[in-house]
């Protein structure tokens, strides 16, 4: 069965998810509601402002390790240790 966030989100599916499935939940930016859009969301990484990095980068890996994502960017690898 196909998953109903397997392709770009509608406006109605990103209002229903909770905040803890957002990159940068304060805002609601990045959306990691599956796999699909955990590697968009580091793809899309460099596009974040500089002193958001280290929590989106801490929370793409919390939401890669849930679906099992393999993250390969050393940037986002980097961000998330200044962030601990």
């Amino acid at each position: 069965m196909k998953s109903k966030f397997s392709d770009k989100l509608t406006t109605e599916e990103r209002k229903e998810l909770p905040a803890s499935d957002f990159g940068l939940p304060e805002t609601r930016e990045y959306p990691m509601p599956d796999a699909a859009h955990v590697r968009a969301a580091e793809a899309y990484f460099r596009y974040a402002p500089e002193d958001k990095k280290p929590l989106l980068a801490y929370r793409i890996l919390q939401k890669a390790a849930e679906f099992g994502v393999d993250v390969r960017s050393q940037t986002v690898l980097d961000y998330a240790e200044k962030y601990r």
